[in-house]
């Protein structure tokens, strides 16, 4: 006899990884978005985009070596999946909660690019682009798991 289940079209059960805690579930979809940003960069670098950017008001710019990307990402979804798994503790909506909050904070972390000094403008446009691809990988993902996450007051496996 197989006891191997597989999905159909008209199964309602929940995904694997819906099964995954939401922090789980937020680090997993951040590697995804740490290898996709990364591999954003090179593309861009292999593109001829210059790779040096300044801080907020600075001057001169720095080089944008290899890995900062997925460093970037890294340091971010620390804050997310801090986010992910209060709201799937505290809030009555964790998932629209939190996308709510992602996209807000999406558009604030393009603050720094755009500012950035002595940083030419398809730099920016292209570490923008990054920001976006990292929301885009990771957002959707993790929204998922907090709509069937069981909600404020329960066990939420945060």
């Amino acid at each position: 006899m197989n006891t191997t289940m597989r999905p159909t079209s008209t199964d309602r059960s929940p995904a694997a990884w819906e099964s995954w805690s939401v922090w789980s579930v937020s680090v997993a979809a951040g590697v995804a978005a740490a290898i996709g940003t990364e591999l954003y960069g090179l593309l861009a670098r292999g593109l001829g985009v210059p790779m040096r950017a300044g801080n907020i008001g600075a001057a001169t710019a720095e080089p944008i070596t290899v890995g900062m990307f997925a460093m970037g990402t890294a340091v971010s979804l620390s804050v997310g999946t801090l986010l992910a798994v209060l709201l799937a503790r505290f809030a009555t909506r964790p998932a629209r909660t939190y996308l709510a909050a992602t996209l807000v904070l999406t558009a604030l972390s393009m603050a720094g690019p755009l500012w950035a000094g002595d940083t030419p403008a398809s730099t920016k446009a292209m570490l923008c682009g990054a920001h976006v691809v990292a929301a885009a990988i990771v957002v959707p993902v993790v929204v998922r798991r907090l709509a069937s996450a069981p909600g404020r007051g329960r066990d939420a496996r945060g």
